[in-house]
């Protein structure tokens, strides 16, 4: 099994998860976080004055897939979530030992 995580851009959270229904991914866990690469934050206004914060929102996905849907998901996530600009995002993928489902304590992948 393999857990996907991927921090892209908020508004392309919906392309996303479409394009991953699509591909037959069943779950996923949506977070709202903030962070920094490259782009080394972003200006912005507020109540008319201008600020800079070292701190960008982002959109953190997670999903755990089988090994044999891994490919598919990472590439689905890549296609959906790029603009082609600079913040575009990250996608990490990383190996799951074990997974249980806590209703009926089925375990590894038919806990997916």
């Amino acid at each position: 099994m393999k857990l996907i995580i991927a921090v892209i851009k908020p508004f392309k959270l919906d392309e996303v998860r479409e394009a991953l229904t699509a591909a037959g991914v069943a779950g996923m866990t949506v977070s709202e976080v903030k962070g920094f690469g490259r782009q080394k934050g972003q200006t912005e206004i507020y109540r008319g004055a201008e600020y800079t914060t070292n701190m960008v929102p982002k959109i953190k996905i997670e999903i755990v897939v089988d090994d044999g849907m891994a490919a598919r998901v990472v590439e689905t996530i890549q296609q959906a979530a790029h603009t082609g600009s600079i913040g575009d995002g990250k996608i990490f993928v990383a190996d799951i030992g074990q997974a249980v489902r806590i209703r009926t304590g089925e375990t590894n992948e038919t806990a997916l």
